[in-house]
């Protein structure tokens, strides 16, 4: 794997389109349709939970919009290897959707309701343990995983297993200590984790530029003694393809650190305002490559999809959503008798 590589939108036209190439290795078109499926599906379930916000129903949620193809792309890599774990960060909605959760329990869990499989609504949303789908988010401390991911790591090589982890952290927390130190020693011990930065230029309100001096931040990688790469994460396949080489490299020799720069078309949370410090225009700007649009367009002038059956899979989405929505709205919230379950032992 090379030390570095940087992928930018090469790969697309002036339109955000993917100029036509034979996909990369182990990908078909079969998995671009289901992968847009989900990504539909995600977007639809996340501009949902932004509007129930505004309706009190929602305490808090941080927005995965722009962050999606980043997210799937990876997730793809790792399911087609068949043996990754996962330790998402708190923006981490379309991962954890399109690895296995349903809508039904997504709204649950950010409405606070019994049926939340994460913590049976008793933790801020989708934050705890989805161990059927591979994925633990214990803390939202910003870069609390890292160091979390890297220990699984260790243990599943003690433990003499083949297992590669993925852990995923915002830009902001390349700022803290938790970071040099997860990095550090996963790269002495030549761990088998994939360091995923998805970063949208933003910690909250601070813009990268008073975060680090450096132009990306894969540099740092080499510091550590492995791998940095800087991939488009607005282009879910070479996302796909980065993480795939990624988590051969990583089971065979170590690290490995992926930057996926990517778009943050929301405010930090639904608590943030981002008018009050982003550019004029630029989140407008941004949605130009949004991978809802250019993902379809792709798949429409490859004649992979129709348009036709583009607005039948918008149309499932919104239905599914609209279910999930009114199931959780009708679920009542954990019983209080269950306070002290999982938090002392017997």
């Amino acid at each position: 794997m090379p030390r570095k590589r940087t992928t930018t939108t090469q790969a697309a036209d002036a339109n955000g389109a993917r100029a036509k190439s034979r996909l990369p290795k182990g990908l078909k078109n079969a998995d671009l349709v289901d992968y847009y499926t989900r990504l539909i599906q995600v977007r639809s379930i996340d501009e949902r939970i932004w509007a129930l916000n505004r309706q009190g129903k929602v305490p808090i949620a941080a927005s995965a919009q722009g962050h999606e193809a980043a997210q799937l792309g990876s997730l793809l890599a790792a399911e087609k290897d068949g043996d990754c774990f996962l330790f998402p960060y708190y923006r981490d909605l379309a991962l954890k959707v399109a690895a296995g959760l349903t809508p039904a329990q997504t709204m649950m869990s950010f409405m606070g309701k019994a049926g939340d499989p994460y913590s049976n609504g008793r933790q801020f949303p989708l934050q705890g343990a989805d161990l059927p789908n591979k994925i633990i988010q214990i803390s939202n401390v910003v870069a609390a995983g890292l160091t979390q991911a890297v220990g699984y790591a260790l243990g599943c090589r003690m433990a003499g297993e083949k297992t590669v982890v993925l852990v995923y952290f915002g830009d902001g927390a390349t700022s803290q200590g938790e970071t040099h130190e997860a990095m550090n020693f996963a790269s002495i011990h030549k761990l088998p984790v994939i360091f995923i930065c998805e970063n949208n230029r933003y910690a909250i309100s601070t813009p990268k530029t008073s975060q680090m001096a450096i132009e990306e931040f894969s540099d740092r990688a080499s510091s550590y003694g492995f791998p940095g790469i800087t991939v488009d994460g607005m282009d879910l396949v070479s996302c796909y393809e980065a993480t795939r080489e990624a988590i051969t490299h990583a089971r065979s020799q170590g690290p490995v650190l992926l930057e996926m720069l990517v778009e943050r078309f929301m405010s930090h949370t639904t608590d943030d305002d981002d008018r009050r410090y982003r550019p004029e225009g630029e989140v407008e700007r941004a949605r130009e490559r949004d991978p809802v649009v250019t993902l379809a367009r792709t798949l429409i002038d490859e004649k992979i999809l129709t348009q036709k059956q583009v607005d039948a899979i918008a149309a499932a989405a919104l239905k599914a959503t609209d279910e999930a929505t009114d199931i959780a709205d009708a679920s009542s919230p954990p019983d209080e008798s269950g306070l002290h379950d999982m938090v002392y032992s017997p």
